[in-house]
């Protein structure tokens, strides 16, 4: 692999970002500042680091991009929920994000855990 963008998990945290996107567009218009932006910054966040954790040059480096990276899908997760439960949008528009963000958490908990095995 040459770059970020050869990992299945950025291609798939790049797809979520994009849903994201689509799906907070739908929210009111008062939450611009809110929910939408945060969502918007949580998500993004889990694309960069991973891109960001593939460039670094030592194993410790990487994981803690990719740490950052699992932690932000618990924040996405979080403010999914929450949205939700808002009712900012028809609860079958959040299963596309809801099943990217699943897909993210276990490749990046997969690898997270291979890479404490090196140590």
């Amino acid at each position: 692999m040459t770059s970020y963008k050869d990992l299945i998990v950025w291609r798939k945290s790049f797809e979520l970002t994009k849903e994201i996107y689509r799906l907070t567009g739908q929210f009111p218009q008062t939450e611009q500042y809110g929910l939408t932006s945060q969502l918007r910054r949580a998500a993004v966040s889990v694309v960069s680091n991973i891109a960001e954790g593939f460039s670094r040059k030592s194993l410790r480096e990487n994981r803690q991009f990719f740490s950052i990276a699992y932690g932000s899908t618990s924040e996405v997760e979080t403010q999914l929920l929450l949205s939700k439960d808002l009712g900012y949008a028809v609860p079958e528009q959040y299963r596309k994000s809801e099943s990217l963000l699943l897909e993210v958490r276990k490749m990046l908990n997969s690898m997270l855990s291979k890479s404490k095995l090196k140590d």
